[in-house]
C-alpha cells in the first residue's frame, strides 16, 4: 500500500509547450517517495504518455456536453483505483518536490480530516527539465531567482484522505469555482484547512490559455457559470487560502498570523452574514469595497 496517490486530468499533448510542461510535472511526481500516479482521460497522446513515465492511465471519464471531464468522475475513479488512504487532486503543469509528501505526512499525523493546499510560484519553463542528481535545488534556486509567488487564489492541488469529499457535485475541471468551493466545503465539515505555503514550494509552469475558446481565461467561460451553480452561488466560491484555518510551519499546525488581507477576508465573511438577504452584486458592493484595503493598511501601519 502506497502513501498517496495523486491523480490528474492532463490536456492533450497535441501543443508543443503544453506536451512538454505537462511531461515535466507528471515526471516530477513519479520521483516522489512512496506515491502513485493517476492519469484520467482520452487526451490525445495521454496514452502514450503514461507508457512512457510508468504511471496508470483510466481512459473513461465522465464528461460534460463540451467534451471536458467532471470532477466527480474523476474523484470516483481515483476512491476506485487508489492504491492508499490519502488522495490528491493536482493540475497537470505543477511540479512537485519532496517536501510535498513531507507536508502531506506531517499533516496527517496531526488531523484525521483536512484538505492541504498552498499558494503556487510561477516560473516561466519552456525545455524539459533535466532530472538527473540535484535537480530540486536547481529548480528551486531557479524559482527564487526567477519566480513569482502567486496570489492567494485559485488553488492547483487539493490533498485529503479519502474520508473527506465523499461526494462532489458535477463540476467542469478546468473552470473556475470548483476549487474555491472545496475549501468552503472543507470549512462548512469542520475539517482543517491546512495552507502549506511555509513549508512546500509547488511550481507552476506558465502557459498561455489556447486550449479554451478564444484563447480566453477560465473565467470567462460558460462552463464556470454552471460550476457556480453547482457550488451553490457565488457566496460559495469566494473561498480561498485566506480562508485556511491553520498553517503547515517547521512540521507543526498553527493558527495563521492575522494580515491585512486576511483581515479585509474576515471583515468580508462578516458583511456577507450580516446582509445575506441582498442581491450578489449588492453584496459584492458592501463587502469588497476598495476603500476596505487602503483603511486596514492605514491602520496596520500605524501599529507597525
Amino acid at each position: 500500500m502506497t502513501f498517496l496517490t495523486l491523480f490528474s486530468a492532463p490536456k492533450p499533448f497535441t501543443n508543443p509547450h503544453i506536451a512538454i510542461i505537462q511531461r515535466n510535472a507528471i515526471k516530477s511526481w513519479t520521483l516522489l517517495p512512496d506515491v502513485e500516479v493517476i492519469l484520467l482521460g482520452e487526451e490525445e497522446g495521454l496514452a502514450e504518455a503514461a507508457q512512457e513515465l510508468g504511471v496508470k492511465h483510466i481512459p473513461h471519464v465522465t464528461r460534460n456536453a463540451s467534451g471536458t471531464p467532471l470532477i466527480s468522475s474523476m474523484f470516483q475513479l481515483a476512491r476506485e483505483n487508489a492504491n492508499s488512504d490519502l488522495l490528491c487532486i493536482v493540475n497537470a503543469d505543477m511540479i512537485l518536490l519532496p517536501d510535498f509528501v513531507e507536508a502531506a505526512r506531517r499533516s496527517r499525523l496531526q488531523r484525521d480530516t483536512f484538505v492541504l493546499l498552498s499558494q503556487r510560484w510561477d516560473l516561466d519553463i519552456a525545455q524539459p527539465v533535466e532530472f538527473t542528481e540535484g535537480w530540486q535545488d536547481r529548480l528551486s534556486s531557479t524559482v527564487h531567482r526567477q519566480g513569482q509567488l502567486h496570489r492567494p487564489a485559485g488553488s492547483d492541488f487539493f490533498l485529503f484522505p479519502k474520508s473527506c469529499y465523499p461526494d462532489i457535485p458535477n463540476f467542469t475541471i478546468g473552470r473556475a469555482g470548483w476549487d474555491n468551493w472545496m475549501i468552503y466545503k472543507a470549512r462548512s465539515e469542520g475539517w482543517a484547512v491546512i495552507d502549506g505555503t511555509p513549508s512546500l514550494m509547488i511550481v507552476h509552469q506558465n502557459h498561455d490559455y489556447s486550449h479554451l475558446p478564444g484563447g480566453k481565461t477560465h473565467y470567462d467561460h460558460p462552463d464556470t457559470n454552471i460550476n457556480i451553480r453547482l457550488a451553490g452561488g457565488h457566496a460559495h466560491i469566494r473561498y480561498t487560502i485566506l480562508d485556511s484555518t491553520h498553517c503547515l510551519v517547521d512540521g507543526k499546525l498553527a493558527r495563521p498570523q492575522m494580515t491585512s488581507l486576511r483581515l479585509m477576508r474576515k471583515i468580508e465573511l462578516f458583511l456577507r452574514a450580516v446582509f445575506f438577504f441582498l442581491p450578489e452584486n449588492m453584496l459584492e458592493s458592501i463587502a469588497r469595497p476598495k476603500r476596505w484595503k487602503k483603511r486596514i493598511q492605514k491602520i496596520l501601519n500605524r501599529k507597525s
